[in-house]
């Protein structure tokens, strides 16, 4: 008899319509079971046969119990195939009714006609038939062991009627019930449950289950025999109750895997996800100790280390595990033990809702779930998760890379054309993979650096994008740093270093202010670092406040001191785009008394991007009150000649990544020189960023470039050191010292000139800033242009 439940929690389908069916047995269970069934019913029925026993009761008893086997099984096949393998209660009854009274063969055979003939129904389940088969004929020996053993021995000839029972049968009866139960689930469980990972959901509302189903056995089975021994031919009337037994059942089985399954795409629902993902991190645990074991003896199988080495070892291993938990659990995890989950969220889906309406908008998720499941690679499973953000788990990845080209694959399949109500639309998608154990150790952990990787796509527009620490502004040590930041604004500690651009004539063209945030803990803090948690935690409007206000009031005390220079300030598309940010800006000059003339601001071509009127509403703003705009970082992103006429901007700044290779490189060469050309016939002047040596300096000079900025002319400054910088060059400029340089016939070989005013600043630094200045150049891309510097 197939049993009451499957205590397994059974794989949810990816549609309404697929089958509800257990999780395929492992080999061993698969063999095991069914030759240990055929052992004891060929026993038992040799046994029975021998002592001249009858197999099954005869007359109206045996009709009635017939009868009702009957109509039990032609309900089960009328519940339909995706529902019989959730479970019935009124087989079990039945068969624990039948052991009570006549024993153990005829028990099983009911139990047997009830497999076959459902296994005839479903001609392609024999093998899970004959699996549940052979469960129910094991559970009911230890049915009938327990009757041995408390004394009871029932047959056909002798059955156990009501009327000898005492009230010492009533603790009987149960034991009896609560082995057959007790077998089945845990038979059912070692088939059927997953090897790793905690109870899912389903398995713990399945085991619930079991309580009420046991306690409704309790209460049918004594009541069928009572009735079989005093008027069998109204049996086959249990069918009604067994069978509100058995709808009782499904429908608690259905509306636990509702609990799991988006109602709209038939998908699995993010709970489902993460119970899946632990599972299959388990499993990946599992076999990285498997895989880290086999290593181990493999380096033995070369030879023996040295003692020291082998003292040694586990002491760097331990350092390493303190260092970085991660990484050191990935280098131990073979590749094939990955697992990566790709979180994948339509780009604009709300306009569709907003001109179409929600159940257009609904029309459309279904087609979109119906691709995914078909560009799914072998072995992935999807889920949706709410709105228009779907999931994808991979249980088994080579690496980061791989899941990385799975996602392109799934984006593109998802961006195709749609038919919708007569429209085609064309939707995009952006997609964030996180990887175990490279980026998370637990399911949540993935699914929440997944979602910060699919965001970073939507902002840097590139489709799919794999998880970066750098980039996350969420992880404990980046949120107090965050915190840390903001304290320092409001207490001043963020300083301002400025940076000089001359003409080639030796005249100051201006400065540049750059950021700088030295911690009290941490010593100085990567700008590119803490400007990207600022740019993304929403603190970007009042570092740029702070950055303003701070740049402003060294203005005015320049002006004071007879210092004229215009000094620019860095400001994000966040801000660009902020309601009021013009006249914000306006107020500020008026509040510290500087002419607006003495203020540049340096955008970047991504302020265009996101909403280009309100970029342009703003920036003709800011000129029209009279403040200079400078390009920044022109060449690296989405430069164009039409951004170039819709920006109003008086200077264009070449970025360093092209000037740094000026000399060596023909292309980069070239690139700089058509930019002179195009920025001049346009009315620009040119900046370049980066320049380091004479060789550079003297090909843009060639080229016509109008100003440079780098270390050859000077390092980012704090305010004393540029106030002293700018007075002691103020009258005669700055000023190349080539008289103090060795011709290039009198260098030793492999030696290059350098500048006494560049080594003595260079051993300068070095001593105040032991920190790469390299790396405080680095850019924030599609950010903040260069506060950093």
């Amino acid at each position: 008899m197939e049993p009451t439940e499957s205590a397994g929690a059974a794989p949810l389908p990816s549609s309404p319509a697929a089958s509800v069916l257990p999780a395929p047995p492992g080999p061993v269970v698969g063999v095991a079971v069914p030759v240990a069934a055929a052992v004891a019913l060929t026993a038992g029925i040799t046994r029975m046969t021998d002592r001249g026993h009858a197999l099954f009761p005869g007359g109206t008893t045996g009709w009635a119990f017939a009868i009702l086997t009957g109509i039990i099984v032609g309900h089960l096949v009328a519940m339909g195939r995706d529902r019989w393998w959730g479970g019935t209660g009124s087989g079990a009854a039945l068969t624990l009714a039948m052991l009570l009274l006549y024993g153990w063969v005829p028990a099983v055979l009911v139990s047997l006609a009830v497999v076959a003939l459902v296994g005839a129904a479903r001609r392609h389940r024999w093998r899970q038939a004959a699996l549940h088969g052979a469960i129910d004929v094991l559970g009911i020996g230890a049915g009938a062991l327990v009757l041995q053993l408390l004394g009871h021995h029932p047959s056909v000839e002798r059955p156990w009627e009501p009327d000898e029972w005492t009230l010492s049968a009533a603790p009987v009866v149960a034991l009896a019930a609560l082995a057959y139960l007790a077998a089945t689930r845990v038979l059912l469980w070692w088939a059927f449950a997953p090897r790793h990972g905690g109870l899912p959901t389903v398995a713990r509302t399945a085991l619930l289950r079991q309580g009420m189903v046991g306690v409704a056995l309790l209460g049918i089975s004594p009541l069928i025999l009572v009735v079989a021994c005093d008027m069998p031919a109204v049996v086959p009337l249990f069918a009604v109750p067994l069978i509100a037994l058995d709808s009782t059942l499904w429908i608690a089985h259905a509306r636990a895997e509702e609990q799991l399954r988006d109602p709209l795409t038939g998908l699995p629902n993010r709970q489902w996800l993460l119970e899946r993902a632990r599972q299959a991190l388990d499993t990946a645990r599992e076999s990285a100790k498997g895989g880290t074991k086999r290593g181990r003896t493999g380096i033995r199988r070369f030879g023996p280390r040295r003692a020291g080495a082998r003292q040694a070892a586990p002491r760097r291993a331990a350092l390493r595990r303190a260092r970085d938990p991660y990484r050191v659990l990935g280098a131990e995890t073979d590749a094939q033990d990955r697992v990566a989950l790709i979180l994948i969220d339509l780009d604009k889906f709300r306009s569709v809702n907003d001109t179409l309406g929600h159940l257009a908008g609904d029309r459309l998720l279904l087609q979109i779930a119906d691709r995914l499941r078909l560009a799914l690679p072998r072995g992935a499973e999807a889920a949706r998760l709410g709105g228009d953000e779907f999931a994808v788990l991979l249980p088994s990845c080579p690496s980061p890379t791989r899941a990385q080209r799975i996602g392109r694959a799934l984006v593109a399949a998802l961006g195709s054309p749609i038919g919708l109500d007569g429209l085609t639309l064309v939707l995009e998608a952006s997609a964030g993979v996180a990887v175990f154990p490279d980026h998370a150790l637990d399911a949540e952990g993935l699914l929440r650096r997944a979602d910060v990787a699919m965001y970073q796509a939507k902002r840097d527009r590139s489709g799919v994008e794999v998880y970066e620490a750098t980039r996350d502004a969420n992880t404990p040590d980046r949120l107090g740093l965050l915190g840390d930041l903001r304290r320092a604004l409001d207490s001043g500690q963020v300083e301002l270093h400025y940076q000089p651009k001359v003409r080639f004539d030796g005249k100051v063209a201006g400065l540049e202010a750059l950021v700088r945030w030295v911690h009290p803990e941490r010593g100085r803090v990567n700008p590119e670092e803490f400007i990207a948690m600022a740019e993304t935690s929403g603190l970007m409007p009042q570092l740029t406040e702070y950055v303003l206000d701070t740049a402003l009031a060294q203005i005015a005390r320049w002006r004071r001191m007879g210092l004229e220079v215009p000094v620019a300030v860095n400001v994000s598309p966040r801000d660009v785009h902020s309601p009021g940010f013009a006249g914000a800006v306006a107020a500020r000059l008026a509040r510290h008394q500087v002419p607006p003339g003495s203020l540049q601001l340096e955008i970047t071509e991504h302020v265009l991007l996101e909403d280009p009127q309100r970029a342009a509403d703003t920036l003709n703003g800011l000129t029209g009150h009279g403040v200079k705009m400078s390009l920044d970082d022109f060449g690296t992103g989405y430069s164009s000649l039409v951004h170039l006429r819709r920006l109003p901007v008086s200077e264009l700044k070449i970025d360093r990544s092209f000037v740094a290779r000026l000399v060596a490189d023909a292309e980069d060469a070239e690139i700089v020189r058509c930019t002179v050309d195009l920025a001049h016939s346009l009315g620009l002047l040119v900046v370049a960023e980066g320049v380091e040596d004479d060789e550079t300096w003297e090909r843009l000079r060639d080229l016509r470039c109008d100003a440079v900025q780098g270390w050859l002319v000077a390092a980012a400054m704090p305010p004393e050191e540029a106030t002293s910088w700018l007075r002691a060059r103020g009258e005669r400029g700055w000023q190349r010292p080539a008289a103090a340089l060795p011709a290039p016939q009198d260098l030793p070989p492999g030696h290059t000139r350098e500048h006494p005013e560049r080594l003595e600043r260079s051993e300068r630094l070095e001593r105040r800033e032991p920190a790469d200045h390299r790396a405080e150049h680095a850019r924030v891309p599609g950010a903040t242009g260069r506060l950093s510097g």
